[in-house]
């Protein structure tokens, strides 16, 4: 497939998806990247080999502040070209880390309703989410939302959809771009 063809993209040859944890960013990521013949790369896994810690026990050691930085420091050292990136729902709070990842690719949000978020997500406390102290996960929702609306390039509802339905409206609205 041609649509991300550096010609016409300035340079973005990569997929970047982002929103809330629970949206399906690495499930539709590696369809994504199968579905078109790139790689696929999960921030968190990689956060996790760099640290040699899960998200977890970084959020619990490091607190929401380094948790960040850290995840900064690795996403905007990403070298990637014809990759489907899949990132942490935080990662919309580095603005050195959205800077590259702009630079480098083409911004998708998977933009899915909170009640929907609550039905996916049983494991708030043990999942490596970043959040602030006393956070809920509906305000976090609130503070992120539009963030993600902010940086995205497309925005794709992920509401009431297959991975396979939101795969194909993600690849007609690259190839609309």
């Amino acid at each position: 497939m041609d649509f991300l063809n550096a010609s016409d993209k300035k340079g973005k040859e990569n997929i970047v998806l982002i929103g809330m944890p629970g949206s399906g960013k690495s499930t539709t990521g590696v369809l994504l990247a199968k579905s078109i013949g790139f790689s696929f790369s999960d921030t968190d896994l990689l956060i996790q080999r760099q640290t040699n810690m899960l998200l977890q026990e970084i959020a619990d050691s490091a607190g929401f502040s380094g948790f960040i930085e850290i995840e900064e420091n690795i996403i905007s050292g990403i070298q990637a070209s014809k990759c489907v990136i899949s990132t942490g729902g935080s990662a919309i709070y580095g603005e050195k880390s959205m800077a590259r990842l702009k630079e480098i690719g083409i911004i998708v949000f998977l933009d899915v309703a909170f009640p929907e978020i609550t039905r996916r997500i049983q494991n708030i406390s043990t999942r490596g989410i970043a959040l602030k102290a006393g956070q809920s996960l509906e305000t976090l929702y609130e503070e992120r939302r539009p963030l993600y609306q902010k940086y995205a390039d497309i925005i794709v509802s992920g509401d009431n959809k297959t991975v396979e339905e939101l795969v194909t409206e993600i690849i007609e609205k690259l190839q609309a771009e």
